[in-house]
């Protein structure tokens, strides 16, 4: 007949020399490393006059996406936004949209 364990006497079980037990369970991060891709490609003057470039960081209502969501690092991004707002003043972008295309 099988004898039925307490809790007691499993935790007292030794532990296999290859099994590692944590606490607390590990958290498994595997997001993708944001990066600036203005310092990456080297790229030190954004064109205020190209719309298809600074489509890339509005959303679909046309609003600048932020830093955390692009990746773009504070220098970049004060940069992105002068651009976007000098092509919104020139008729280049809309200031709002319903939709992006």
């Amino acid at each position: 007949m099988k004898e039925k364990k307490t809790m007691a006497q499993e935790q007292q079980r030794p532990y296999n020399q290859g099994e590692i037990r944590y606490l607390t369970p590990l958290s498994v991060d595997t997001r993708k490393k944001k990066y600036c891709r203005f310092k990456r490609s080297g790229i030190k003057y954004i064109d205020y006059k190209d719309p298809d470039f600074l489509k890339k960081f509005l959303n679909e209502q046309g609003k600048i996406l932020p830093r955390r969501i692009t990746g773009t690092s504070l220098k970049f991004q004060r940069r992105v936004a002068k651009a976007v707002k000098r092509a919104r003043h020139l008729a280049l972008l809309p200031y709002v949209t319903d939709l992006m295309n």
